[in-house]
């Protein structure tokens, strides 16, 4: 079909939309390693799970094995409100660039929560509610995934306890009071409410948090409470489970018009909206029916993947989660408070971890003034004001454009815009007045922190 055929934006019927999720894990040859318990170093059982999370969230999270995952129907009902969520071409970008590549972006932004963490929100608050469970407790960096745990746990009437990382609950205060109306209480993480969050505000005086202290205290604060449980926004193998929804209607999409793609990108911080976006493609590669670049792009500033080490490390800064193998810079490593705030997660998916490890994807870290260069640029011609995380992807998405137009090749470009920036205009203000810079770690200090993982023997 040529290409001046395919419309601004390709739509799904609704009927088109996916029945069941996509575990990719069914696929790849070698699976990810197992969850271990940190006292015995023995993989994590689904009856320990099951302490933690939902009943069937823990069997999720386990299943190695089922290619395909029925979406339960008052979940795929639920997405009826907002999905299927369009694929566009960004005809304008490409006449800016002047490029001669295609370059698409799968938008997750047209829905109240504001990015794809909806996906999976509301099937952790079903099997929740499901269970009896009276709520559930969990962390938000950005406040992207707090948001949407909050909507989901109103629509089904559910307790909603979120702990935010200090720096976006000072920045985005807006996020925070949807988060509120939505009915969810709102804790600035780490907090004086917990004791784990007690012994991080010792070892690090006036620290604006992280990811991984924000788990520590949601964690600690479900297992106090009867009738909770704990839900994780990213990382997660049941996560990017859920996601998965965004990476198969792409590929509906692409298909309904003969689209190969030769790129596909994605920004990467704990792996949810990457792994969500490339696992039906992973699935062909691996399967040998498509051979197609894939790239991970992160925060210089919190470079897991292009810096870290791909070795067993606790999930979150107060070590009360199970251990999980992946690539790291160490549970204890304090990103700057740079303002793409949900790719500020010291570890990567262990997925995404194995994918990279093994050569089916590649990664590349960028700073945060480029970024917003980059978004600055796609929100002027694109009409979108694009989450800070998303810019990740933007960035690289029009650096391989650009190197398209040096050489002349036509390709396909395809890339996940996860949400709308409209909540982080603190940070765009910041660009604007030119007051914006770039935090880069040092060996030395990625080191140290990496120093203090846990040493599990092969």
């Amino acid at each position: 079909m040529s290409t001046n055929q395919i419309p601004y934006k390709i739509y799904l019927e609704e009927s088109e939309m996916p029945r069941a999720w996509y575990n990719v894990r069914a696929d790849m040859t070698n699976k990810p390693a197992p969850l271990l318990n940190p006292q015995t170093l023995k993989p994590v059982t689904e009856e320990a799970l099951s302490h933690i999370f939902c009943r069937e969230l823990a069997r999720q999270e386990l299943n190695d094995s089922d290619p395909y995952i029925p979406i339960p129907q008052p979940v795929w009902d639920f997405y009826r409100m907002y999905r299927p969520s369009p694929l566009v071409r960004a005809y304008c970008l490409e006449d800016r660039l002047g490029t001669p590549a295609h370059i698409y972006y799968k938008f997750e932004g047209n829905n109240t929560s504001g990015s794809h963490k909806l996906n999976s929100a509301i099937a952790q608050a079903y099997y929740a509610k499901e269970q009896g469970l009276r709520g559930v407790t969990t962390e938000t960096g950005a406040g992207q995934w707090g948001t949407a745990l909050s909507m989901a746990c109103a629509y089904l009437e559910l307790d909603c306890q979120v702990y935010m990382v200090k720096v976006s609950y000072e920045q985005k205060p807006f996020r925070r009071e949807v988060m509120r109306t939505y009915g969810a209480k709102v804790t600035p993480s780490p907090s004086d409410t917990t004791q784990v969050g007690r012994e991080i505000l010792a070892r690090f005086p006036g620290t604006g948090g992280s990811l991984g202290c924000a788990i520590s205290e949601a964690v600690e604060a479900a297992g106090r409470q009867e009738g909770y449980r704990y839900v994780l926004g990213s990382v997660l193998n049941q996560v990017l489970l859920h996601q998965s929804v965004i990476g198969l209607e792409t590929k509906a999409a692409l298909d309904k018009y003969n689209i190969t793609p030769d790129i596909i990108i994605g920004c990467a911080g704990g792996g949810s909206n990457l792994g969500g976006l490339i696992s039906p493609f992973i699935g062909q590669k691996l399967r040998g029916e498509l051979d197609c670049q894939i790239i991970a792009v992160e925060p210089a500033s919190c470079p897991s993947l292009t810096r870290g080490s791909y070795v067993y490390d606790y999930c979150d800064t107060g070590r009360v989660c199970p251990l999980m193998k992946m690539y790291t810079l160490g549970s204890g490593f304090i990103p700057s408070a740079n303002h793409a705030g949900g790719l500020r997660y010291h570890g990567m998916s262990s997925v995404v971890s194995q994918l990279y490890h093994d050569g089916l994807l590649e990664a590349r870290s960028v700073e945060q003034t480029a970024v917003f260069q980059a978004a600055t640029e796609f929100a002027r011609v694109e009409g979108i004001l694009p989450a800070p995380e998303s810019s990740h992807a933007i960035r690289v998405a029009i650096d391989e454009a650009l190197r398209c137009k040096e050489t002349g090749q036509e390709k396909t470009i395809v890339f996940g815009l996860t949400g709308t920036g409209y909540f982080d205009m603190y940070a765009y203000q910041r660009f604007n007045d030119g007051h914006m810079t770039d935090a880069i770690p040092t060996d030395a200090e990625i080191a140290a922190s990496l120093a203090q993982t846990p040493r599990v023997p092969e």
